[in-house]
């Protein structure tokens, strides 16, 4: 589908990514650590014990410096850091064990980092072992992880397969040499095509490749390049993501400003490799995401199934989110909280068997309404806005939506708004529209990444 360029002149303007509604920067931070055990339990009794609970474990270190990369990580070759780390990651989920009382019911565990490979096989099954012991595997669990081509050995592949990991997502990014070079990421197709073939041939059940559009030095001519290797490995998923720059918050992006494509450019770059990808046989999930047909994430699209939380689209229908590790985000429906940034901040707090929390959110009712019109819009390209919902929006956001209708990229009809095919580009804008917390705060400014 060509979008005017008008459109995308309109309202590629900086916006949230909505994995949480109310977004991190706006959180009110009204948690302090005991109130946090006390949510927890309740969110337990009234979720967990039947759905589950589901683990994301943040591991933070890499090698080098990736310099696109806007996620939290620590640089550093010295492995010995290894096992001080995971030991203190053990002592926080007893915390949480504590609060259970019980064996927890899990449904899926996503090992992120950073580069999780950065850490030993070895030391990652022993780790983990202890980990999943402590809970109740439930039928259909998820266990996956995020891997760096160069340094996912067989090695790792066998000791999680072992454990019940199937899943992995490789980062690929681009595989033009040039685009690689420029945000030093290199890693050849045949160490790609070698990670892939391992991870299959020890039982890997699905394989997602993360790619970015709009990085240094893209064109449609590489980008074609990049999506014929795509098609030659032919992964389960790919999340094609919009590239984020954000110099003020990650300098190493400065360094390549000069060859950006321009908004426009970018643009065009999603389009042709959504129509690359539709050729190949995968079909649209939402935001970023494609699969296969008979993958479980489009199978739960078509039932009106698929869930999203910090991790992305999922399967699992766990209200909870457990996160472990620096700067890891715990969601458990009712609140939200997030650990210390630093390493050795985090390490401390854990030493001292206090709760490593820097920051938080305590949802209220509207939040929660708001929260499930953002995630239906985002899972189901529709949503039920109430009365009282409508009844808040601003006059700018009212007067947003109805051009938005005229323009085609969604349809209001009652209390229901449907986005349209055009207006998946423009779901972020779509979904602020009923940011409540935004509007309350119009006259701050947020460092967020352009929608489009």
């Amino acid at each position: 589908m060509t979008i005017q360029p008008e459109l995308i002149q309109k309202y590629n303007s900086p916006a949230p990514r909505y994995t949480s509604y109310p977004t991190v920067p706006l959180w009110e931070n009204n948690i302090q650590p005991n109130h946090w055990s006390q949510l927890v339990d309740q969110a337990f009794q009234i979720y967990g014990k039947e759905e589950g609970i589901s683990l994301y474990i943040h591991l933070p270190f890499c090698e080098s410096l990736c310099t696109y990369c806007g996620c939290n990580k620590r640089i550093t070759k010295n492995h010995d850091i290894e096992n001080p780390y995971l030991e203190s990651l053990l002592k926080e989920w007893e915390n949480y064990l504590n609060i259970f009382h019980e064996k927890p019911k899990l449904a899926a565990i996503h090992l992120g980092g950073g580069t999780p490979t950065f850490f030993s096989a070895e030391n990652l099954f022993t780790f983990l072992k202890k980990l999943i012991e402590s809970c109740e595997i439930l039928p259909g669990k998820e266990f996956s992880f995020e891997g760096h081509p160069n340094n996912t050995s067989i090695e790792h592949l066998k000791k999680l397969a072992e454990l019940g990991f199937d899943r992995v997502s490789f980062g690929i990014q681009d595989f033009d040499l040039l685009v690689q070079k420029t945000i030093n990421r290199i890693q050849p197709f045949e160490r790609v095509q070698e990670a892939v073939e391992n991870a299959r041939s020890v039982g890997f059940k699905s394989i997602n490749f993360d790619l970015i559009y709009g990085l240094p030095y893209q064109n449609e001519e590489t980008l074609s390049c990049t999506f014929e290797a795509v098609q030659e490995l032919k992964p389960d998923r790919i999340a094609f993501y919009s590239y984020a720059h954000v110099p003020t918050s990650f300098p190493a992006q400065r360094s390549y400003e000069s060859h950006l494509p321009n908004e426009i450019e970018k643009r065009s770059l999603y389009e042709l490799g959504k129509s690359l990808l539709i050729e190949m046989g995968y079909t649209e999930i939402g935001m970023d995401h494609f699969a296969l047909p008979k993958d479980p994430l489009n199978l739960a699209r078509q039932s009106g199934k698929l869930h999203r939380n910090f991790m992305g689209y999922t399967t699992s229908k766990s209200k909870i989110l457990i996160g472990l590790g620096a700067s890891s985000i715990s969601d458990i429906y009712i609140a939200y909280a997030q650990n210390q940034k630093s390493v050795e901040l985090y390490q401390n707090e854990i030493s001292k068997a206090n709760w490593p929390i820097v920051k938080g959110h305590s949802l209220t009712e509207e939040d929660l309404l708001v929260k499930e019109i953002i995630l239906d819009l985002i899972c189901k390209q529709a949503a039920f806005v109430p009365v009282n919902i409508w009844s808040q929006l601003s006059d700018s956001s009212l007067e947003n939506l109805r051009d938005m209708e005229i323009e085609g990229m969604i349809n209001i009809m009652g209390k229901t708004i449907q986005i349209t095919e055009l207006g998946i580009a423009f779901i972020r804008i779509i979904c602020m529209q009923f940011d409540l917390r935004l509007q309350h705060r119009q006259e701050e400014v947020f460092s967020f990444s352009k929608a489009i």
